[in-house]
């Protein structure tokens, strides 16, 4: 989902919303005449109501906001400025392009991907239709079409929000050493804070799942210096430390990151690590945050496949699996299918779709282990990472 927040954050919305997923600065507020104070965006539309440009920016900040404060209710607020957007001038690319990172936002990638050709037939120049159709072609997966939108991307505006693709699409065939350069020129023309957060936090996260917690460490440590309210890298050192045996520390700083912003993720990475610390895990509010989600549109049946898989009602995971799978065939939905049909009992039928995620060389640890498991139980002779803990599984997903 790194491509997700790539989008919205760093270029679409500044680039995408995505594409589904980290943090980016709001946009600045337009400037008036007077040079003694600015004039906010809806002070902005309440003066130019017919300025369509303008409500599709609202929309892209409520998807922000979305996504910076965990409340879902911002995509409901989107829709609305997206829906005056669309009545003024339903055929201009920026309100194309807000519509696609608004489905994206939604987990609706199909809709995202046609949303954002409309986008692109309407402006071929206009690089965030290219990021968010980057973003939900992963998803489905489709790499190769995803490849040929990032390429498009870095050629109209190489800058962060294609570097950045470029990364995680070097690192889902399996490329650390690109995923990690192209990083690195995502951070080398980074100048914001918010800009230098998100590199520095997905350089961690790249050490992380490659096994170097100090380094992970040291770069989560420099995203909260050059922006101190990013919370996925106070996250991220929470993550490093439960995964590096100091469960005290993780949990002080996992009450912080969902006081900050409760995503179901980080809800269920405390959750395993209060289990690991020798502690019951409490899914209320995890549980009401999916309430929230569904009332706002948010379809996420990836996120309850593997929750419940691993720590709830298998055949509760199978249905939520082949849902998220019917829907948004990618790497990740093939895992979770995957993973899901194991816990249930069905490793033959499981065995094809560890096949499919695996099928790229992304060297991600945790469906290498869902596939050893996988096979080891089809009698085959597979070796488990001994480093990998599977108490800490969802530590190692990607965000």
């Amino acid at each position: 989902m790194r491509a997700f927040a790539i989008f919205a954050g760093l270029a679409l919305i500044g680039a995408m919303i995505f594409t589904v997923l980290s943090f980016s600065a709001v946009p600045e507020p337009l400037p008036v005449a007077d040079a003694q104070r600015r004039e906010t965006l809806q002070e902005r539309l309440k003066r130019l109501p017919g300025d369509h440009r303008g409500w599709a920016q609202l929309a892209s900040q409520y998807v922000e906001e979305a996504r910076i404060t965990g409340d879902p209710s911002y995509y409901t607020k989107a829709e609305g400025a997206l829906a005056t957007a669309a009545r003024l001038d339903g055929r201009d690319d920026a309100v194309l392009s807000g519509q696609a990172a608004l489905a994206a936002g939604r987990h609706e990638f199909a809709d995202a991907v046609r949303l954002a050709e409309r986008a692109i037939d309407a402006n071929p120049y206009g690089a965030a239709a290219y990021g968010v159709l980057a973003d939900a072609k992963t998803q489905l997966g489709d790499l190769r079409a995803a490849q040929r939108a990032v390429d498009k991307m870095m050629d109209l505006r190489p800058g962060v929000a294609a570097f950045s693709r470029a990364s995680y699409a070097a690192e889902l065939r399996g490329d650390r050493d690109g995923a990690r350069r192209y990083l690195e020129y995502a951070h080398d023309d980074a100048w914001s804070p918010a800009d230098l957060a998100f590199t520095r936090y997905y350089l961690g996260e790249l050490a992380l799942h490659a096994g170097d917690l100090k380094t992970a460490t040291g770069w989560y440590t420099k995203s909260l210096q050059a922006y101190p309210a990013y919370t996925p890298a106070l996250a991220g050192q929470a993550r490093a430390a439960a995964l590096g045996g100091r469960l005290t520390e993780a949990l002080d700083l996992y009450d912080k990151v969902v006081q900050r912003l409760p995503l179901p993720q980080y809800l269920i990475e405390q959750g395993e690590t209060r289990i690991k610390a020798g502690r019951s895990a409490d899914w209320t509010l995890l549980r009401a945050q999916r309430k929230l989600f569904e009332a706002a549109g948010v379809r996420d049946d990836l996120t309850w496949a593997e929750f419940e898989a691993d720590h709830g009602d298998p055949a509760q995971a199978v249905r939520h699996a082949r849902a998220e799978y019917a829907r948004n065939p990618g790497l990740v939905a093939a895992d979770a299918l995957a993973w899901a049909l194991f816990k249930a009992g069905e490793p033959a039928e499981a065995l094809p779709y560890a096949k499919r995620a695996t099928a790229t060389g992304w060297q991600n640890p945790l469906l290498t282990y869902h596939r050893a498991k996988i096979e080891q139980a089809l009698g085959r002779s597979v070796r488990v990472d001994p480093g990998f803990d599977p108490t800490l599984s969802a530590l190692a997903r990607f965000s």
